[in-house]
């Protein structure tokens, strides 16, 4: 006959007593547990008696708010001797009053939602795509309608062609230079010589600008300095951004004739004189070209007669003498007009755009309107750049004949570098974008203190 096995005759087998039975491997539990808990109340007693408040940041601070990491309330609310772990917006305008990132923008969001810090030595400016994304991927504004992309959700998917290179725009500058001619090799260079030469014998970023260049000359300033004036016309440049830094080396500083063209363009104006007249508008080219004519024909009194040159007669009129004896005041007077001729129909125009002037006035150099920056609304650093080859990104240069040719790089050139992957370069949004208008950046209030508390 089988055996009846009940719940009641199982239960019939359980040890009660199993619990009131001391055990060793319990007894080690128990005074380890509460061996960790009273070290770690003694541990945050004697910081708390040392001042000592990182014990109750989650991390270390980024780099730019090192200097605050024993000043807790400097960011943190104290309530009952306790911080808050929330950063509110007041407490970031105390220091930073950063300006908004567009007037029409329907959604502004907290400082501490975008800047995560104690995150480690990390900049603060490295935000998520997420955090752009929120409003860009589908962009809307108070007034309905608005100058950017309304869909962007990534620079490698969807990001728009660069607006400058999407709208066919033309560089508006006015100087006339050939890329693809100046890039061919064994050009006639400065004494003769043949020359090759490279993008960075003429663009180099703002900070090396004063540097020595193959092509450049500095006596060529002379003209400048004793006509009174050191402006150079280049220096006429169409700013996009306020942003730019003088002495920074993320763009390119716009190239100048002293530095970049003096060497193999030479202003000379007379085949009787050594001097070249000054890069610089003809109200200071005219009177310093003249005082170097007064000053010739006084020391070349011989000059004052003019033999007759027989390529300037013309058929059916009457053979002029064979000399002409003129007054210092009438061979300065017309040496200065062929001389200027000479400049503002071939010298300068090969460059410059030239405005006649009416009823014999000077002319007048169209600005040069040298753009410093395509993409105002984004930033780029050359100097990260600095082991590409130049034209490995603007290949258009090699081919380019006209100045009015804008030789940015695409997005695809770009892409070829940063896009996803542990292999690729940087591509989230703040690579090249600021949310903050850099434009009206302010300065920090600068309100704590350096000194630990």
């Amino acid at each position: 006959m089988p055996r009846t096995r009940t719940t009641k005759k199982l239960a019939q087998r359980i040890d009660l007593e199993y619990f009131k039975r001391p055990s060793p491997l319990r007894r080690w539990l128990f005074l380890l547990s509460a061996g960790v808990a009273g070290l770690a109340i003694i541990w945050i007693a004697w910081n708390a008696i040392r001042g000592d408040r990182r014990v109750y940041s989650p991390g270390a601070l980024s780099s730019a708010h090192a200097v605050l990491t024993k000043q807790c309330s400097t960011c943190h609310v104290s309530t009952l001797g306790f911080y808050t772990a929330k950063v509110s917006d007041r407490k970031c305008l105390t220091c930073h009053d950063g300006p908004m990132h567009q007037a029409a923008q329907e959604f502004t969001p907290s400082c501490a939602s975008c800047h995560t810090d104690h995150r480690g030595a990390v900049r603060l400016a490295a935000t998520s795509d997420t955090n752009c994304t929120q409003c860009h991927a589908n962009l809307s504004t108070r007034g309905g309608s608005t100058n950017f992309v309304r869909n962007v959700g990534s620079f490698e998917n969807d990001h728009p062609e660069f607006a400058v290179l999407r709208s066919g725009q033309r560089d508006p500058g006015t100087i006339r230079l050939n890329h693809y001619l100046h890039l061919q090799p064994n050009l006639f260079g400065p004494n003769g010589g043949r020359v090759q030469m490279v993008c960075s014998d003429c663009h180099r970023s703002a900070a090396d600008a004063s540097g020595p260049r193959p092509y450049g000359d500095a006596s060529s300033q002379a003209g400048n300095l004793q006509a009174g004036t050191s402006k150079d016309l280049h220096a006429d440049v169409t700013k996009n951004s306020t942003s730019d830094q003088p002495t920074s080396r993320a763009t390119m500083a716009p190239a100048t004739y002293a530095q970049t063209c003096a060497a193999c363009h030479a202003l000379q104006f007379d085949k009787r004189l050594a001097d070249a007249v000054p890069h610089d508008k003809p109200e200071v080219i005219h009177p310093f070209l003249v005082a170097k004519l007064q000053a010739y024909i006084a020391a070349h009194p011989g000059d004052l007669r003019v033999p007759r040159d027989p390529s300037r007669d013309l058929p059916e009129k009457a053979i002029p003498a064979d000399f002409r004896l003129l007054t210092p005041p009438q061979w300065v007077a017309e040496r200065a007009a062929e001389d200027e001729d000479l400049l503002w129909r071939k010298t300068c125009k090969q460059c410059h755009t030239i405005i006649s002037g009416e009823g014999g006035a000077l002319p007048k150099i169209a600005p040069s309107k040298i753009t410093s920056r395509y993409m105002p609304h984004a930033k780029f650093d050359h100097s990260q750049h600095g082991l590409v080859d130049c034209a490995s990104c603007h290949t258009a240069a090699k081919t380019s004949q006209q100045s009015s040719d804008v030789l940015l790089p695409g997005i695809a050139t770009c892409r070829n570098c940063h896009h996803s992957g542990t292999e690729a370069a940087e591509s989230r949004c703040f690579e090249c974008h600021t949310y903050h208008d850099p434009a009206k950046r302010k300065s920090p209030a600068g309100n704590f203190s350096s000194m630990a508390e």
